[in-house]
């Protein structure tokens, strides 16, 4: 019995100090390590695919994406730093190149690197920029248009694709009067000496059913000083103003009216061209026919599709700030009408007042007739603040500085490995 009781000792001391040797031997677990997580690789997807780089594990501290000319591809990194995404479209038949550091919880960095390519699509749409020109200086009121060869039937992404940025940001957005053109208008007119680039992120862009944007578009103008113009069918004058002071009232004869074709139209038109001589026939009369004229005219402004202008008229100076004599243009003295002209750009606000017939907003350039609700029921995306000539546009309601603060952070963000 003392044997079996001894044993019986020994053992329940064993036991106990099995634990205590376990406890002791056991270690603390190493870190994860981060892994980065490349899509796509070493396949070949549509334009529209976007990059993914992934941190499994850890934070993306370097992500690089290059064409096959070494051109970069912009992202935007998640706030967590987690993931990183291409923001646009990729060109098709391209060959892009993918490198990327993530930084582990362990302190160690990991790397990872991938090609893919991109197929080319067997049709294509091409895209312009209609107006301004490049380069051009332009009026505070100027609009940019873009055109299509084809209708376009995915508008959200052809939005999502566009930028303007400007050296001042103001609010504006683009606007789908038919299906293969869109107008981008600011809420109130650009700011004097504003620098303006605009660029269409449109190639590898599904801009109509199986059919991919063509080539990008990048164009920059600039806007000149404010020159607005306010013409008063009733008081028979135009007064110009520049920089928000009146420097010139001219005298001026409008649309003797009668007919809606010979009634000036009232409303916010913008200058559309301007010539030293332009040939201008009776609308709708021809030779031969009562009321049949062919006339060369001197110092001509346009302001609309529907055949209106400022212009030089010295067969009705007599009537030039007293009455209404016209074909529906506005009648200048010739000395007046040079003024104007020599001042002018494409782009300049000339409010009429005081007729009976509107201006529609597709008449030359009438956009400024719709207000800011009604400019944003033709649009997809919605109003946008510009960017920064070197950065990029965010939602109007966003808050912060103007340009896209998940790109400009993710830019600050990533860091060589």
């Amino acid at each position: 019995m003392p044997v079996y009781r001894a044993v019986s000792r020994a053992g329940a001391a064993g036991l106990l100090l099995a634990p205590l040797l376990a406890s002791c031997s056991q270690e603390k677990p190493l870190p994860p390590r981060a892994g980065v997580v490349i899509s796509p690789v070493n396949t070949a997807v549509k334009p529209d695919t976007p990059i993914v780089v992934r941190a499994d594990k850890g934070t993306l501290q370097n992500v690089s994406v290059q064409d096959g000319q070494g051109a970069a591809v912009e992202g935007v990194l998640a706030a967590d730093a987690s993931t990183w995404t291409s923001r646009f479209p990729l060109a098709p038949g391209g060959r892009y190149h993918v490198k990327a550091a993530a930084l582990g919880t362990d302190g160690q960095m990991q790397t990872r690197s991938g090609s893919f390519t991109t197929t080319r699509p067997r049709q294509t749409v091409e895209g312009e920029v209609l107006f301004p020109e490049a380069r051009e200086t332009v009026g505070v009121g100027m609009a940019v248009k873009i055109g299509f060869d084809r209708e376009v039937t995915d508008k959200a992404a052809v939005e999502r694709a566009l930028e303007v940025r400007s050296s001042k940001p103001v609010e504006g957005a683009w606007r789908w009067f038919d299906d293969s053109s869109v107008i981008f208008r600011p809420k109130e007119y650009w700011p004097a000496y504003t620098k303006v680039r605009v660029l269409g992120h449109l190639s590898g862009v599904p801009i109509a059913g199986g059919h991919y944007g063509a080539k990008d578009i990048d164009l920059e103008f600039n806007v000149g000083e404010r020159i607005e113009a306010f013409g008063d069918a009733r008081k028979h004058k135009v007064v110009v103003k520049r920089n928000g002071k009146t420097v010139r009232s001219m005298p001026a004869s409008m649309g003797k009216g009668g007919v809606r074709k010979y009634t000036t139209t009232s409303g916010v038109h913008l200058t559309m061209e301007k010539e030293y001589m332009t040939v201008m026939t009776s609308p709708g009369i021809g030779p031969g026919q009562a009321g049949y004229y062919q006339q060369n005219v001197n110092w001509t402004v346009r302001i609309s599709s529907s055949g209106e202008y400022l212009h030089s008229a010295p067969w009705s100076v007599g009537s030039q700030g007293n009455a209404n004599v016209s074909h529906g243009c506005i009648n200048l003295s010739p000395a007046d009408a040079k003024w104007y002209h020599n001042i002018s750009h494409r782009g300049d606000p000339m409010t009429v007042t005081g007729t009976d017939r509107e201006l529609e907003p597709e008449n030359g350039w009438g956009y400024w007739q719709l207000d800011w609700k009604q400019w944003l029921e033709g649009s997809k995306a919605q109003g946008f603040t510009t960017g920064t000539l070197a950065g990029s546009a965010q939602p109007a309601d966003a808050q912060g500085p103007a340009g896209s603060s998940d790109v400009q952070e993710g830019r600050q963000k990533l860091r060589s490995p």
